[in-house]
């Protein structure tokens, strides 16, 4: 009946007019935003181009990437579900992006999504005072001494995913085996104990996999926060993430009240709190800050986000380029035989890492020609001039391309060259506004140590232990957003043990 009543009723030639001064209003709206930008120059009406970016998001920002190159602007324009979005290809540009996050300019986001998806309390949201203070806080977490007391723990981890691998890879030596998977369950392993350590049993582990799985999973969905959708799994996945580091938080304070030594990350983080409340009160000053527990937590949720996703894409990439260039791979062999071996029984120690050069040159071209997080978005706050002639709208979530500018500057950038990141050539010095793998600015990424560091003994360690062979297909090396990015075979080898015995450790 309803239907009918829509055909024969007086109203339908306007509703139908309202209708489509609706869809003319957006379609001017967005051209007025957009201007003279390289981009569409008609976009589906409020889904705009989301469902090329979701169906296959690696083309998608290839044409932005183009897009803003074929300018002399170097930023192009999109529109996706209601918002515009401007894709930034200049350094120099993005630069300007990171250094003016503030409430009146541009605010990191993470995600689209983000504030959604991740929750109120994440470091990523503050601004001014109240972010310079907690970074201050977050520091000791990255000292030599804190970085040490992480590489044990992450040693012992990786060898013990390193042994279940080779048992994989034993059953069929002539089937090849993925490696995303298994580099994303040894990253959250070593992520849950270097970060809260003894504070999670079995079964929160458990669970803690179960609930990232969805959070993972929403990132590079639609976001539709109904029952059954995954995005709506991936935010109440995040919800009791957090619930259970709260939990971890607590025990540490207690621990750490006890004046007991700290073994994982949050241990060093409430002894530096503590250590701080109590000389204020020795000074009769007040209480000089005061984190809830649950904010605590969300503020872990943002380590261990950053720590997985960007550190599985940067293991797999350092497979694929090593696999393509054995000439570096040796020299790598070399250099950490001369500091540690397998059969020595002896851990291999953040202070012998330190000494291994060209290996810390080979991780930073790693990150640098793969850099795991592409994209940085933020949204402006206000109206932000970007050029002479061009001034970003208020709303526009804002995608300055780390990617891109690891292309730009450097001497032969699509070559894959650490003797770039030695001594003798010094490019991390003369081109370093281009390398933003690590973001920039006070938003800059605040455990890019702990990152290099991750990168650097998995590489030592994997290159010592174990002979590997890419298994070529054709694409298997294209890139491939999940959402970090990641080759799209997802790094298939043959593995097989070097050594004659591992480490007991």
């Amino acid at each position: 009946m309803a239907s009918i009543w829509i055909m024969i009723s007086p109203w339908t030639p306007y509703l139908f007019s309202f209708i489509a001064l609706i869809l003319l209003l957006e379609q001017i709206f967005y051209l007025k935003k957009k201007r003279f930008l390289p981009g569409p120059s008609l976009v589906f009406p409020f889904f705009g181009n989301v469902f090329p970016l979701v169906t296959n998001p690696t083309k998608f920002w290839d044409l932005q990437s183009a897009l803003a190159k074929s300018t002399r602007h170097g930023f192009s324009a999109n529109y996706t579900i209601g918002k515009f979005i401007l894709y930034i290809h200049s350094t120099d540009l993005s630069h300007k992006v990171f250094a003016n996050v503030r409430p009146d300019a541009f605010h990191l986001i993470g995600h689209p999504f983000g504030k959604k998806l991740f929750g109120e309390h994440n470091l990523i949201y503050l601004f001014g005072q109240e972010h310079k203070d907690l970074r201050r806080r977050i520091a000791p977490n990255f000292t030599p001494k804190a970085l040490a007391t992480y590489t044990d723990i992450q040693q012992r981890i990786i060898i013990k995913h390193f042994k279940s691998w080779l048992d994989e890879a034993s059953k069929s030596p002539s089937t090849p085996i993925p490696l995303r998977l298994l580099c994303r369950d040894m990253n959250l392993d070593t992520s849950q104990i270097v970060f809260v350590g003894p504070y999670l049993n079995e079964e929160s582990r458990r669970r803690f996999n179960v609930d990232y799985n969805y959070f993972n999973v929403g990132l590079m969905k639609l976001p539709v926060d109904l029952p059954g959708f995954a995005f709506r799994n991936a935010r109440l996945g995040v919800g009791r993430l957090v619930e259970t580091l709260s939990v971890c938080v607590e025990q540490s304070l207690n621990k750490m009240k006890s004046e007991e030594q700290p073994t994982c990350l949050i241990d060093f983080w409430m002894q530096e709190n503590l250590r701080e409340i109590n000389e204020a009160k020795k000074n009769g000053l007040t209480k000089p800050f005061e984190y809830s527990n649950k904010e605590l937590g969300g503020y872990l949720f943002d380590f261990l986000f950053a720590a997985q996703d960007a550190s599985t894409s940067a293991l797999l990439w350092a497979l694929v380029l090593l696999d393509s260039h054995q000439n570096v791979l040796e020299k790598v062999r070399e250099e950490v035989a001369k500091f540690w071996s397998p059969e020595s029984d002896q851990p291999l120690t953040a202070d012998m890492l330190r000494e291994m050069k060209y290996l810390e040159a080979v991780a930073r071209e790693i990150i640098r020609i793969r850099a795991p997080a592409t994209m940085v978005p933020h949204i402006a706050g206000e109206e932000f001039r970007l050029t002479e002639d061009y001034v970003i709208p208020k709303g526009t979530i804002v995608f300055p391309s780390v990617f891109d500018s690891s292309f730009q500057g450097f001497t032969e950038p699509e070559k894959f060259d650490p003797d770039r990141f030695m001594e003798e050539r010094q490019e991390d010095r003369v081109y370093k506004k281009n390398f933003l793998a690590f973001g920039a600015g006070p938003h800059a990424c605040v455990g890019q140590k702990y990152a290099i560091n991750h990168l650097m003994l998995f590489i030592a360690m994997f290159t010592a232990l174990i002979d590997f062979k890419r298994h070529k297909t054709n694409g298997c090396d294209d890139i491939s957003y999940i959402p970090t990015i990641a080759p799209k075979d997802d790094c298939k080898v043959f593995l097989s043990q070097r050594c004659t015995r591992f480490p007991s450790l």
